[in-house]
């Protein structure tokens, strides 16, 4: 009998049904495997099947046989556990520089790395949550233009943007490209950061990767290297960025209006916020009141006030208070 175009590939069928449809609590047997194949115009024997797998397992497969009856076999182990994949998609996740749309693709592709047993449980794990995100689905543009930047020694250019009061972004300098030296890029406080050199203001400077426009490389050779030469990254992300937890309350701001950028990086572009007469505006969010809030709130000074609750509003007091009396004596 002719053997079908497709008889070279029954390998490769064998190994993506193993993939697809085995793990250690599903197995596949013999007569499944030969009833697989046919699907794909594949045609096959018991002997054959058993010579295959052999010879998969000579090549470095984990493949198992079931003994008990019915026996089988199942893939006993992948490249990814279920509980390292898992930790990958709470990270992705958790993440608020990837996008929505991004985070469920990456996640689709991270099933495809499990049976289609397993990849239920990973599924059951993504949850919908209200998670900040950012918007900007060229995040991975971005970072791969960064990175090349760093790899060819190479000046970068971008755009970078500010939310409005409106919830609208807007450009910085007028739409004036930035040029910097990028030398690393790091994720803190849930966001990716650009840290560069900036020749025009000779300083060092950080930037929000999904705030970037349009990056492209430029033919200058970056400049600044020797401020990086000492650099302590955890030193400076300690210094520059922070985070909060403590008792979740509700808790109303009013602030001036050039602080609505601050408020939308910090509690994301779903904030709810309403004018409040000329130049401010007041801000209803869902924050976890502890003295890292209040250190948040003392660093903004005299541009942003707590409103509401009362009892916030006077912890807040007596906040400030405890540390006017430290600095009294």
């Amino acid at each position: 009998m002719a053997k079908s175009i497709n008889q070279k590939l029954k390998l490769l069928y064998i190994i993506e049904m193993l993939y697809r449809y085995t793990d250690e609590n599903h197995s596949v047997t013999t007569k499944e495997i030969i009833s697989y194949l046919q699907e794909k115009d594949v045609s096959a024997e018991r002997k054959s099947i058993y010579d295959d797998i052999a010879v998969l397992q000579d090549y470095g497969m984990d493949i198992l046989k079931v003994e008990e009856y019915g026996g089988g076999y199942y893939l006993a182990s992948r490249e990814f556990e279920l509980p390292e994949l898992k930790l990958l998609v709470d990270a992705v996740q958790s993440s608020r520089f990837i996008t929505h749309k991004k985070s469920r693709e990456l996640i689709g592709k991270l099933e495809h790395l499990l049976s289609v047993y397993e990849a239920k449980s990973l599924n059951r794990q993504v949850v919908v949550t209200n998670r900040n995100k950012t918007i900007n689905e060229n995040i991975y543009y971005n970072v791969d233009m960064i990175y090349n930047g760093i790899a060819e020694n190479v000046k970068i250019r971008f755009q970078y943007f500010e939310w409005t009061i409106d919830k609208e972004m807007k450009l910085r300098r007028n739409g004036d490209y930035y040029e910097v030296s990028p030398f690393i890029l790091t994720w803190d406080d849930e966001n990716y950061y650009l840290i560069a050199y900036d020749e025009r203001s000779d300083m060092i400077k950080h930037f929000r990767v999904d705030k970037m426009l349009k990056p492209s490389l430029t033919r200058d050779i970056r400049t600044g290297g020797e401020r990086f030469a000492d650099f302590d990254i955890a030193a400076y992300s300690n210094r520059t960025f922070g985070m909060f937890a403590g008792t979740e309350n509700t808790v109303i701001l009013r602030c001036e209006n050039a602080m609505i950028g601050v408020v939308i990086d910090r509690f994301g572009q779903e904030v709810s916020v309403r004018r409040d007469g000329d130049g401010h505006f007041r801000a209803r969010l869902h924050v976890a009141v502890s003295p890292q809030f209040f250190g948040w709130i003392s660093g903004l000074g005299t541009k942003v006030q707590i409103i509401e609750p009362q009892e916030v509003r006077q912890a807040y007091r007596d906040y400030l208070h405890s540390i006017y009396r430290i600095y009294e004596q």
